[in-house]
């Protein structure tokens, strides 16, 4: 449309091929812009829309578009949901708007409004009787709270993205997020102190069983001696390590302040003697030997290239010829994770500050450019959380 709100009219003419192509490529921009512009023809649209070959495909792609217009709205209704416990409500029998009024402190009104729009969500479902429980979604998500305290996370988020394109541009320096994750943009990340840690910490170790369970099915721990984790955390990754393999040694590293945290979940673990913990920065520091297998857990994401290397350099210095460097984090490079690698993660990590989410393909040049071979993508059962690749050294 244009400002006067007439519908612009494309000519379904040719375009010219570019001189700089070959005639495949040449061709195939030539068929994808003559379809943009029939796409975008609104006698088109109408005519698809009646068509009866063509109607269910239109009217998908309208729903679809219409989604990612709605999208805000969609994820504020589920972030009412989590931060007014309604799915543990539901969890406990149906209930009526009348019920659920009293306990949500809402009038009854607006928790009508909330209830239909979790409906139509499939948050909750209508059971009949005025009564409302628990929907497929809802359900699934009751079953993983680290899913919840991501999506009460979110509001950072959501507040740094209110301008996308500021953002895009640079013109807006501190942000949200990078508040949240302080080491992402610290000169000194070793000397960041407990409480600036303690929020971003807790949220990663409650979000790391999923993708913990993943990785350690994609590669079995009980063929090596001994594991380090960096930017292990809270230490959830080595809990989860130990009772996959009882003979395994344990090391941790991460920020100073990191590793008091991690000593507490160790010790309630009952694993404080089995695990050595070590702190400071593991881009400019030594990190510590004698473990044969070394794990890089959603940290590669957050950094940009140039420090990627630095630690991958760093990893390499102790690792022996036989081990091996396993990286686990969301990658992008498949369908199946384009909209998490780069829509989800390209803005967050934007509004972050620092990092990209990168493929296996991404990752090869890197990691021979410090030492080791291309690395090996593995089987993962759900790449949507977590991809993985094992590299290991060139001797």
């Amino acid at each position: 449309m244009t400002a006067s709100g007439q519908h612009v009219r494309f000519a379904l003419k040719a375009p010219r091929a570019s001189p700089h192509l070959s005639w495949r490529d040449s061709w195939r921009d030539r068929w994808l812009l003559w379809r943009d512009r029939l796409l975008a023809d609104p006698s088109f649209q109408r005519w698809a829309a009646g068509f009866p070959f063509t109607r269910k495909i239109a009217n998908k792609r309208a729903q679809t578009l219409f989604d990612l217009c709605a999208g805000f709205v969609y994820s504020q209704v589920l972030f009412a949901c989590v931060q007014l416990h309604l799915f543990e409500i539901l969890a406990e029998n149906p209930q009526t708007i009348a019920e659920l009024s009293r306990r949500l402190a809402l009038k009854p009104k607006a928790t009508a409004r909330l209830l239909n729009a979790a409906t139509s969500l499939r948050l909750v479902e209508n059971r009949g009787c005025g009564r409302f429980g628990l929907g497929v979604l809802g359900a699934a998500l009751l079953g993983n709270p680290a899913i919840s305290a991501m999506i009460e996370h979110h509001a950072h988020l959501y507040s740094d993205l209110r301008d996308p394109v500021t953002l895009l541009r640079g013109g807006k320096q501190a942000t949200a997020l990078s508040q949240y994750w302080p080491y992402a943009l610290a000169d000194k990340p070793d000397a960041l102190d407990g409480e600036k840690v303690a929020e971003y910490s807790s949220l990663m170790s409650a979000s790391q069983a999923l993708i913990a369970e993943d990785v350690l099915e994609a590669w079995p721990l009980a063929r090596h001696r001994c594991l380090l984790d960096v930017g292990g955390g809270e230490g959830a990754f080595l809990i989860a390590a130990a009772k996959r393999a009882p003979d395994l040694r344990l090391m941790l590293y991460d920020l100073p302040a990191v590793v008091e945290l991690a000593r507490k979940r160790l010790a309630t673990a009952g694993l404080v003697d089995r695990a050595a913990l070590f702190g400071g920065d593991f881009f400019t520091q030594p990190l510590p030997r004698g473990a044969d297998i070394i794990t890089l857990v959603r940290i590669l994401h957050d950094h940009d290239d140039a420090y990627v290397a630095a630690l991958l350099r760093n990893v390499r210095s102790v690792l022996p010829d036989d081990g091996v460097l396993l990286i686990a984090e969301p990658m992008a490079g498949a369908a199946s994770t384009d909209s998490v690698a780069d829509a989800y993660f390209g803005f967050y990590l934007l509004a972050m500050g620092s990092g990209k989410a990168r493929s296996a393909a991404d990752l090869a040049p890197l990691l021979r450019e410090t030492g080791f071979d291309g690395g090996r993508a593995l089987a993962m059962r759900r790449p949507m959380l977590s991809s993985a690749v094992i590299a290991r050294p060139v001797h």
